[in-house]
């Protein structure tokens, strides 16, 4: 590890701020994570420059990336012959529309449509499990369970403060 991502780390070992910048005007995001750079951004028909993906696109990146590398990691592990997986994930309906109710309205996602791919001479057995150890991996677990968003204060260039009571969720 670098000296500037293990200065990033939080205190805890927790990982490293991921931050996000728009403009005056626009959808257009530029997002960082450690030496990381990348763009999210709304379609043109929604007053975007369609330069990036959307944030539920990036959703289903890191769920379906995630998913990707459970499986080679436990593949590996059982030295079965698995040459490649290709997830494949869907929503019922796009970013922009939550965006318009998410003052007033509760919004998510209610579904998300799943097809996994797996490549190599795997027995049914092994294909059956593989599918089984996709809904173990970190980020679908995360996002089943829930989780709090908590505003704290501090310069995000080092690790969040601890908490010293409850914060202000947001």
């Amino acid at each position: 590890m670098t000296a500037a991502a293990a200065a990033n780390e939080g205190e805890n070992g927790g990982g490293a701020w991921v931050s996000a910048h728009v403009g005056a005007s626009g959808f257009r995001t530029e997002l960082r994570a450690g030496a990381h750079e990348w763009v999210a951004d709304e379609p043109v028909a929604l007053g975007g420059t369609d330069a990036g993906p959307t944030p539920y696109d990036y959703l289903l990146g890191a769920l379906s990336g995630c998913m990707a590398m459970t499986l080679r990691m436990y593949a590996d592990r059982k030295r079965w012959p698995l040459h490649g997986v290709r997830i494949h994930l869907r929503t019922e309906r796009a970013h922009e529309q939550d965006c318009e109710k998410c003052e007033d309205e509760e919004v998510g996602l209610p579904r998300i449509a799943r097809r996994i791919e797996l490549a190599g001479p795997l027995s049914d057995e092994q294909r059956n499990r593989l599918h089984q150890i996709a809904d173990r991996c970190p980020v679908k677990q995360t996002l089943q369970r829930g989780l709090v968003v908590e505003t704290v204060t501090g310069a995000p260039e080092g690790p969040p403060p601890r908490q010293s009571g409850s914060a202000n969720a947001t």
